[in-house]
């Protein structure tokens, strides 16, 4: 099977790697096809993965594309990490909005809107150059703001697109870990959108181990959940909230804790991914070390703010799964190329499309709830009980916020982007949402185009 992966020079991209080698199922990837515009990067990724695979044998043949056709030309999967403007459009969706004291966070609020709007253009180029490339294949993607960019990726792949992301299945895992049991073992009732969704139960051979965890104050305590949000606050609500609610949940807290930091998530990444390249490419043999090296430096700063702690200074250290073959997305990305390809049935909390699954939102929206896959696709599991009306309020009201974004970009209206930003419920104000519409198009030339050249 051929493998592509779109953003092939990007920081993530040896996740994968690891992943793939060492899986020996039949059939298994035989090619691996790194796709990027930024050639020096994908050289030196190249590099980190030959030296990871030393000691291993029959691993994929790894090709380098700067050309999307021939990277794409007869893949069974697709996999997609990129960033459109690079890191430094991301230090822009995070200033335009901490300049007008609003979250400046990359998937959520009026930042992610942003990242939105310019990736949704080249996103759909790609989705179009698939149909003609690589009708047959599906389309993993982990590009985010990951429920926004599915849904855009639907309107012309359908259901082989599908996205991608570990926060939900790390923490039911950690969540029976935490209790001492099997994490193979584990069924999660999940429900929400992505970034924004509720553990309800985590179930170990039919039981319901949540309440047990609720109710044990040491082990609660150890969760990065009850760090972030309070243990008060996660008793409170009965459930354990996606990391990702910390923005909605303790907003002004947030906001405050980002001005206060020396530097925002953006300005740090863009610091220390500048250093690693340059590193890693004079590295030589070394070149794994260092990237083994970045990813401790990244991982530890991962929501600082959330944790007490700053970009650089973390108050804590986020622990790193012992296995790579089961890293965060990769390990959810191999377990659904294996569940089609080989019909190891499945299931996985997947963004997918929503088909009745929550009642209170649209067919046709892109949902993050527990998702059967096999060899033939995806399919949505029936929730036992409906969200809660905060629950569906909250999820109602940013799936308008994305659908306005996609609409901006599909039919190149400011209007629908003024919607996108005025509606979001981390945005108090019109006059802001102007301002913010206003900043992001002047700052990132990929927006002001997204909204000028597809009218009609």
């Amino acid at each position: 099977m051929k493998l592509t992966i779109l953003g092939g020079g990007g920081f993530r991209t040896p996740y994968v790697w690891q992943a793939l080698i060492r899986d020996h199922g039949t059939p298994r990837v035989t090619e691996v096809a790194l796709y990027d515009i930024d050639r020096s990067r994908l050289e030196t990724i190249s590099a980190i993965l030959h030296q990871l695979a030393d000691g291993f044998s029959d691993v994929p043949r790894l090709t380098l594309h700067t050309e999307l056709e021939p990277a794409l030309e007869g893949a069974d999967f697709i996999f997609a990490a990129i960033r459109v403007g690079g890191v430094e459009a991301r230090c822009c969706d995070e200033h335009v909005a901490l300049d007008r004291n609003i979250l400046g966070q990359e998937t959520t609020g009026p930042g992610g809107i942003a990242y939105a709007l310019r990736t949704i253009p080249v996103m759909q180029h790609i989705a179009e150059t698939i149909v003609r490339c690589a009708p047959n294949a599906y389309f993993l993607n982990f590009t985010n703001p990951a429920g926004i960019i599915t849904e855009a990726l639907q309107t012309v792949l359908g259901d082989r697109a599908l996205g991608i992301c570990d926060t939900p299945s790390g923490l039911g895992r950690r969540v029976a870990g935490a209790l001492g049991h099997d994490h193979t073992r584990v069924q999660m009732d999940y429900v929400g959108l992505n970034h924004l969704g509720w553990m309800r139960r985590v179930l170990v051979d039919g039981v319901d181990v949540l309440p047990d965890l609720l109710a044990d104050d040491q082990r609660l305590g150890r969760m990065e959940e009850a760090l972030v949000f309070g243990k008060e606050w996660i008793r409170e609500l009965g459930v354990i909230p996606n990391e990702y609610l910390y923005y909605y949940y303790f907003n002004r807290d947030a906001v405050r804790r980002i001005l206060e930091s020396p530097k925002t998530r953006g300005d740090f990444l863009l610091q220390t991914q500048t250093r690693f390249f340059e590193e890693a490419a004079l590295a030589g043999p070394s070149a794994a070390q260092v990237w083994r090296a970045a990813v401790d430096e990244r991982g530890a700063s991962y929501m600082a703010e959330a944790k007490g702690g700053v970009q650089g200074a973390p108050a804590t250290h986020r622990e790193q799964e012992a296995d790579p073959a089961h890293l965060g997305y990769a390990g959810v990305a191999l377990g659904v190329m294996a569940a089609i390809s080989r019909n190891e049935r499945r299931t996985m909390i997947l963004n997918v499309r929503n088909r009745g699954t929550i009642a209170g939102l649209p067919w046709d929206a892109v949902v993050e709830v527990p998702t059967t896959v096999d060899s033939n696709g995806v399919h949505p599991l029936t929730l036992e009980t409906q969200p809660d009306l905060h629950q569906l309020g909250l999820m109602q009201q940013v799936k308008a916020v994305e659908r306005h974004a996609i609409a901006a970009v599909l039919t190149g209206s400011p209007q629908e982007a003024l919607k996108a930003f005025a509606l979001h419920p981390l945005v108090d104000s019109v006059t802001v949402a102007r301002e913010l519409l206003a900043g992001y198009t002047s700052a990132i030339p990929q927006i002001a185009q997204a909204l000028s050249t597809r009218n009609g």
